[in-house]
């Protein structure tokens, strides 16, 4: 077995210091972190769908703020994944949670390409070829990290698995709005220095954040009400387990090219270096109690995000 070294920093949550594993592992992990890393409800898991018990509790989620334009604050590469953060009023509740959550930002999961998919949770054994994170915290800690992971449900992580389509989608609506992003892009590119017009870390990018994309777009059309749930921890040290992991049954779908995926592992480099960023993500632990909603409640509902591509887009250009 082959494996690929890179540090992580951020990976899953928020920043830690940097500690090197090898490929979607984390063997050094229980020595390096012993407190968390070893402990009895670690994530990611693979979920096994037949064996999640059916749970009446578990509610349709309330998203407020994430049809807000100007939600999204910032994008940037950590040096270890991509990430993007939010500004204030973006929240969730209900879904079976036990108070409202504060969301704070999301973060990508990806392997080598389609051929080595690298989404963190698996289903059923098949692993996907990439996974968002939505990050929340207990609106009680008002956004203070420190404090919520000493709480064993002080984050909410929203985990939704993104795939490739076998079917065509339409995207004559979407490239307005794709080309609005790149002249924003454009613009900023002049004012950011680097090696062959790549800012230099590929630092933060602010400005062309500030309108016309909403949480709401990113994930349109993608079924947010059927979902598994459990309780884990963060996937990086120290690993707290202080996560309620909601992971949402229907995948974000990409169109039939495998295209935008394979940008995120060809195009994406880690800090100021020349090695690429790829396998950003922590292979499963031992398995959890699942639960989901109870039959009559699921719908048939799916759907395409079309706006993610953006994202995915957007990496060509680094």
């Amino acid at each position: 077995m082959s494996y690929h070294e890179f540090s992580i920093q951020h990976f899953s949550f928020f920043s830690i210091p940097i500690i090197k594993v090898s490929k979607g592992g984390n063997c050094t992990w229980p020595s390096l972190a012993a407190l968390h890393c070893n402990g009895t409800r670690q994530s990611p898991i693979n979920i096994v769908s037949g064996s999640a018990t059916e749970d009446e509790n578990l509610t349709e989620f309330t998203f407020e703020g994430y049809n807000s334009k100007s939600a999204l604050e910032r994008i940037e590469n950590t040096g270890d994944t991509v990430k993007v953060t939010f500004t204030t009023g973006v929240k969730i509740s209900g879904g079976g949670l036990s108070e409202s959550y504060d969301s704070l930002q999301f973060h990508l999961h990806w392997g080598n390409g389609t051929a080595e998919p690298g989404s963190e949770h698996t289903v059923d054994g098949k692993r996907f070829p990439m996974e968002l994170h939505i990050v929340n915290t207990k609106s009680t800690y008002s956004r203070n990290t420190t404090l919520a992971v000493k709480d064993s449900e002080g984050l909410a992580a929203l985990g939704f698995l993104i795939e490739v389509s076998r079917h065509d989608v339409t995207f004559e609506s979407f490239f307005h709005f794709l080309q609005l992003l790149y002249q924003r892009l454009s613009s900023l590119l002049k004012e950011l220095t680097g090696v062959d017009d790549q800012p230099a870390s590929w630092k933060t990018l602010t400005s062309y954040l500030t309108s016309d994309l909403s949480l709401d777009d990113l994930l349109s059309g993608v079924n947010r009400s059927n979902y598994y749930r459990y309780l884990g921890s963060l996937t990086t040290p120290v690993c707290n387990e202080a996560v309620v992991w909601t992971v949402f049954k229907e995948p974000i779908k990409r169109c039939r090219s495998s295209l935008q995926i394979d940008l995120f592992s060809s195009s994406v480099y880690i800090k100021n270096s020349t090695s690429l960023m790829v396998h950003v993500y922590r292979s499963t632990q031992p398995s959890q109690p699942v639960s989901t909603q109870p039959k009559a409640s699921s719908s048939t509902k799916s759907g395409y995000s079309l706006a993610l591509m953006t994202f995915a887009l957007i990496m060509a250009r680094y």
